[in-house]
């Protein structure tokens, strides 16, 4: 289970592609053809289950197929179990396909079973042995026939003088007179001295020296009978008997015919396993191979869906700046298009619902100046009364509060003025920077002058992104990160982890880097959320609230954006993107 719980966080593993298993199939099939061909040669050639490194080699296929396809249901379940979006409706549809592949296969598996059974039992009711016996017995009678019919030519006929020339009797093929050579009489002692018959049936030499018949031997004797006639030590007579042109092919095709008949029968003990190899081997793979097919398939329809659906949260989040890329041409690049338009479509009218509120807000702010302004004014109307009068009444002991009075007019006029530069920060039109900023060299600046400071923060900025010139002035973003640094200082009591981290990101093919500055403070709490970059809204007791409110709007006049997630007890992160030179 916890391999399990461990996996859940990998569950965008790669998808595979729909084309390379179509052209892994294609493989696949062509290799069946040929390796079935070669598998049923040497089965009926020999009779016999193929041996155990080609069944090695047989299923090496289906062996990887079925880890792939393994890998792929485990992933699947994964995202079950940890109910991923799209989970679901993946195990749907590949709950569908599995039962139109089962209703597909089905009957093809019982009409291929059913046929090999009615042909296994067709094959078993051919009585092989006793047909090739009772050819043998034909072949063998007719032969003994010849041989017969011969021995009356032989009695009936004098070849002395057959090869001068004389018309030869029926059914004799040729006559043939070798002399013995004067080199003496021997097997290679002879010479041809006269043939009268077919050319077919000529020999170069005498194929015995005594009279008799000759043992047929192939290929010299076929369509032929011989017998050798001796009349004198040097003249040999070679008769050949015309057996035809039917009687050695048929003899040998019956021969082969048996041989394969033998190779059938064997063929009948080991039908059972030869099928099971036969589905195992190249009936499975297919299956297999399918299934993975199909998975892919439904990851490849659900995949656009969980993008929208993930984006709709998001969306619904706050997020108006996420857009959904997209290459498909079909109904779901168009879901996903118009998806895209009505989220910018949405940004707009955020926009300007923004804008009223800000509006809104200035109102609200002149009124909140206004109160803000009208505090400092009183202590300094009293003072400088309070000195008048004792002027007025007792000049000699004005010094006991003259400096006590111009120190608080001093104080509280110091304070009215931050107040007001602040608001002219945050009121006057600003154009955005044309200048470019090194990301890495002003973050390391920024850090080191709060680092010597709080020896008990430290910083992480090893995620820092090295050569990003940021669109902005460099005054400007140190302004930002010093505003952003100083809170999460605060939010930690000057002691603790302040992680900070870039990453490129891509919106409406704009190009910007993503700076989030983590803290481990208590976080921001529910009612404080909606308020933080509300102008005046501060937690600080010496706080002015227009810090956040500055920022934002210094990030959003460079064509930026500014938000924050925070979990009380977990801390805060502040993410900002700004474009990219």
């Amino acid at each position: 289970m916890n391999i399990v719980k461990k996996l859940i966080g990998q569950a965008d593993y790669p998808i595979f592609k729909v084309r390379v298993l179509i052209l892994i199939y294609s493989l696949l099939c062509v290799l069946t053809v040929l390796f079935s061909r070669n598998f049923f040669t040497e089965i009926l050639d020999h009779g016999e289950v193929p041996d155990r490194l080609n069944l090695v080699v047989f299923f090496t296929i289906p062996a990887v197929l079925m880890v792939v396809l393994g890998i792929s249901f485990f992933y699947l379940l994964v995202d079950f179990i940890s109910n991923r979006p799209g989970s679901k409706f993946n195990a749907r549809l590949l709950g569908y396909f599995t039962v139109i592949v089962v209703f597909s296969v089905t009957p093809i598996l019982l009409m291929t079973t059913t046929a090999l059974n009615e042909i296994i039992r067709f094959w078993q009711s051919i009585d092989a042995p006793r047909v090739t016996r009772s050819a043998n017995s034909f072949i063998a009678e007719n032969y003994s026939m010849h041989l017969e019919r011969f021995e009356n030519i032989l009695r009936q006929n004098d070849f002395t003088n057959a090869a001068s020339g004389e018309r030869l009797p029926q059914d004799i093929a040729a006559v043939q007179v070798f002399k013995a050579a004067e080199s003496g009489i021997s097997s290679d002692g002879w010479e041809d001295v006269s043939f009268t018959g077919n050319e077919r049936f000529r020999l170069f030499f005498p194929p015995a020296a005594e009279s008799g018949f000759i043992t047929r031997e192939t290929p010299r004797d076929l369509e032929t009978i011989r017998y050798v006639q001796r009349p004198q030590n040097d003249t040999i007579i070679v008769i050949n008997y015309n057996l035809g042109g039917d009687f050695d092919p048929g003899r040998l095709a019956l021969e082969n015919q048996a041989q394969r008949f033998e190779t059938l029968s064997e063929l009948k003990d080991n039908m059972q396993p030869l099928l099971i190899y036969y589905y195992a081997v190249f009936f499975l793979p297919t299956l297999l191979m399918t299934a993975i097919i199909t998975i892919s398939f439904t990851r490849r329809i659900t995949h656009p869906i969980v993008e929208i659906t993930e984006a709709i949260q998001r969306v619904a989040e706050g997020n108006f700046s996420i857009q959904i890329l997209t290459r498909r041409n079909d109904e779901l690049g168009l879901l996903i298009r118009s998806f895209n338009s009505m989220v910018q479509d949405l940004e707009k009218s955020r926009a300007a619902l923004v804008k009223n509120e800000k509006i809104s807000i200035w109102q609200n702010m002149a009124q909140q100046l206004a109160h803000e302004i009208k505090n400092p004014l009183t202590p300094i109307k009293l003072s400088a009364e309070r000195v008048l009068r004792r002027w007025r009444n007792n000049p000699e002991n004005i010094g006991e509060i003259i400096e006590k009075s111009m120190l608080a007019i001093i104080q509280e006029t110091e304070s009215l003025s931050s107040l007001l530069n602040e608001f002219k920060t945050l009121s006057k039109p600003m154009e955005p920077s044309k200048t470019l900023t090194d990301l890495r060299e002003s973050t390391e600046e920024i850090i080191n002058t709060y680092s010597s400071s709080y020896p008990n923060v430290k910083f992480d900025i090893s995620n820092v992104l090295t050569n990003i010139q940021l669109k902005i002035d460099k005054h400007r973003f140190s302004q930002i990160m010093t505003n952003i640094i100083v809170n999460a200082i605060d939010a930690i009591f000057f002691s603790g982890l302040i992680e900070i981290r870039t990453d490129l990101v891509k919106k409406r093919e704009i190009c910007y880097c993503r700076i989030s500055v983590k803290d481990s403070g208590k976080g921001i709490s529910a009612e404080e959320r909606d308020l933080i970059f509300t102008p005046y809204y501060t937690t600080k007791i010496t706080g002015t609230g227009l810090g956040l409110p500055i920022i934002e709007r210094i990030v959003n006049d460079h064509d930026g954006s500014i938000w924050f997630d925070s979990a009380e007890g977990a801390g805060t992160t502040f993410y900002i993107d700004l474009p990219v030179a």
